[in-house]
């Protein structure tokens, strides 16, 4: 039996949402607690309106806080009880969550508890260490559990296509100026103290390039910044793509909470994810993978996982910004 009470329960999940990985770091999401239930909310001033015009991304984001809020939830004892979508005149509204029966949290949910913090995104190479096909699948299945599908990208050709797409995509995002204002808007100079966005420190100020190259988003803005090293991290590690049936708001919400539950399965064993959506942005791209990748599965999201020994902290906003 839980020695919490569920008041206690709901504050926990609300500290643990806002941890989750987001696109750009934007968070964007708002908690309100009532005495039964949280309501987990997006928050639309922070979508990202040039790359992100449905609002898939976003949908994403949150549905990894609402990953994150669930597992907090269980580790303090209660089974939480989930709503998605609960009301269609609320379309800000993507879920309600309220401490059901107690339950006593397994290993597993305890593994994944402990990781809510720990877990941060990489933005390089990864170290030349290999991870076993038997882990792969283990994160294959975590997806699976939440409604989503992980495929591990074994093709070479299969790889250099994915990747070639990701360097057509950077290019073209690079010679748009929306593109360039949206990346601008949520890079952090050294020494920022904004809570939000991508700092110049979790980032190498030259990556050295995979091969196939995958690049990542020009955070820096030729400003030559971010930290010294990661010269010497070169694996591309495994390429995967998450991938849904649907292509709703239902579905991007799944997707958010299968990668947050792969995100701290994969972190609970040292491995770290990378993340390259450049294609996903553009409808074009995006649909030619759905059709000559993917068997007609949308995609909803493409990443490298790998080892890195890179220890970099992402800001968060605090309670205060994100509590209603």
């Amino acid at each position: 039996m839980s020695t919490r009470s569920p008041k206690q329960a709901m504050d926990a999940a609300v500290e643990a949402g806002r941890w989750a990985p987001s696109v750009h770091n934007t968070q964007p999401w708002t908690f309100s607690v009532s005495e039964e239930e949280i309501g987990l909310k997006a928050d639309t001033a922070r979508k990202l309106a040039a790359s992100d015009v449905a609002g898939r991304e976003l949908l994403i984001s949150c549905g990894a806080a609402l990953f994150t809020m669930r597992t907090a939830m269980r580790c303090e004892g209660y089974e939480p009880v989930v709503r998605i979508l609960p009301d269609p005149d609320r379309p800000g509204l993507l879920a309600t969550i309220r401490p059901g029966q107690e339950a006593e949290a397994d290993e597993t949910t305890r593994l994944l508890g402990g990781e809510i913090q720990r877990r941060h995104t990489h933005r390089a190479g990864f170290a030349d260490v290999p991870i076993p096909d038997r882990f792969v699948e283990s994160l294959v299945k975590a997806a699976m559990s939440e409604g989503a599908k992980l495929t591990p990208v074994r093709a070479a050709d299969a790889v250099n296509v994915l990747a070639a797409l990701t360097q057509a995509a950077q290019s073209v995002q690079a010679q748009d100026q929306r593109f360039n204002l949206e990346v601008i808007r949520w890079a952090r100079p050294p020494g920022s103290t904004r809570t939000d966005g991508v700092p110049a420190e979790s980032y190498p100020r030259e990556a050295a390039p995979t091969a196939p190259h995958f690049p990542q988003r020009q955070y820096s803005w030729r400003q030559g910044w971010g930290a010294e090293g990661g010269q010497e991290e070169t694996a591309i590690g495994v390429v995967a793509v998450m991938t849904t049936r649907g292509d709703g708001r239902e579905e991007w919400i799944a997707t958010g909470q299968a990668l947050q539950r792969v995100l701290l399965h994969a972190s609970a064993h040292g491995v770290s994810a990378a993340f390259h959506t450049q294609a996903l942005e553009m409808d074009l791209l995006r649909e030619f993978l759905r059709q000559e990748l993917f068997s007609g599965e949308h995609p909803q999201m493409i990443m490298r996982l790998g080892v890195t020994f890179d220890d970099r902290e992402t800001p968060r906003r605090p309670l205060s910004d994100v509590l209603e």
